[in-house]
């Protein structure tokens, strides 16, 4: 094993111009955890949030400098070595998680927590593996209350989380309206889609009422929100600006509470139980992955810059190794 590692880094937040190739020393892994040689890494809007520091809970309370300097969360890779007390993973394993707290993914070698990783099926590539785990585990528990008959709408549902949750949804028998911007309609109608909704020219808290509601970007008031709902209707949002969080968790509970109808947060736990059922149903061929782009590990900027701007259909990938 080499001594040193390519590495995409930043030393303050901003736009995709602060990012820069370094050479960094190869990290060891501590007790408990395992250093994966990483073949692939998919981009989350948390990448792009952490990068440019908005929200500012996306900075972790470092308000001028980045807490790890290198971004990329969803890994997928081989296991290079093990640390102490490690029998879960033995080098040479292919395995997958989300590695969120030490993030890392934008180079050639990651150390992460066996608690966040998991065997990759065989069915799916290590570009396939490495698109699952946040976005998956946000799909999965934001359409837990999806069933026979409900009326759900899904905000973003043209990007990677929106990707596996209306498939979710409608396999569940819920009749799903995905709300995006124009370019990605047709490819929420592909993912099985009833209506779809261009949130540019039409305002979707006005075309309900539903039953369940999962917000991916969510910006809008409680009040707009309380007007989609049906009574005893749940709303989910995961992320969003400061203000529109601190708006949801209090007037959006007491609102709630006041009306019969359920206004909150999605807090989505991480680890393997909270994505790999998904893996394996993508595995199987009941729900499709969809790759929009991929880019070298040089091409991290572009790639940024490419989810931050919303113009990925589907999930972007970083190809580092060989797979």
């Amino acid at each position: 094993m080499p001594e040193t590692m390519r590495a995409v880094v930043f030393d303050r937040f901003g736009p995709p111009e602060v990012l820069r190739m370094e050479d960094l020393p190869i990290p060891v892994p501590g007790p408990g955890h395992v250093l994966v040689e990483v073949v692939a890494t998919s981009l989350n809007l948390s990448d792009w949030e952490c990068l440019v520091g908005s929200p500012l809970y996306a900075k972790e309370l470092r308000l001028r400098t980045p807490r790890r300097r290198v971004l990329g969360s969803d890994i997928a890779g081989r296991v290079a070595a093990v640390g102490e007390g490690v029998t879960a993973f033995a080098v040479g394993d292919e395995v997958y998680g989300d590695n969120l707290g030490l993030k890392g993914g934008f180079a050639q070698y990651a150390v992460a927590p066996t608690s966040m990783l998991a065997h990759k099926p065989a069915g799916l590539t290590f570009a396939q593996a490495s698109t699952i785990p946040q976005a998956g585990a946000i799909a999965l528990h934001g359409t837990e209350h999806a069933e026979e008959g409900i009326r759900m709408l899904i905000n973003g549902g043209g990007g990677g989380s929106g990707m596996f949750a209306i498939p979710l949804a409608k396999q569940a028998g819920a009749h799903v309206t995905g709300v995006d911007n124009a370019g990605k309609l047709d490819w929420m109608r592909e993912l099985g889609a009833d209506a779809v909704i261009d949130y540019r020219a039409e305002d979707y808290t006005r075309t309900g009422p539903y039953d369940l509601v999962l917000d991916l970007v969510a910006k809008r008031s409680v009040f707009a929100i309380r007007r989609a709902l049906a009574p005893d209707g749940r709303y989910l949002c995961v992320g969003g600006n400061v203000r529109t969080m601190l708006s949801i968790l209090s007037v959006g509970a007491l609102t709630g509470a006041l009306t019969g109808r359920h206004i909150g947060v999605l807090l989505v736990r991480t680890g393997p139980e909270r994505f790999a059922p998904l893996a394996e149903r993508c595995a199987a061929g009941e729900i499709g992955i969809r790759i929009d782009r991929t880019f070298p590990l040089e091409g991290v900027p572009e790639a940024l810059a490419h989810v931050g701007e919303g113009r990925a259909l589907g999930k972007v990938v970083v190809e580092v190794g060989a797979g």
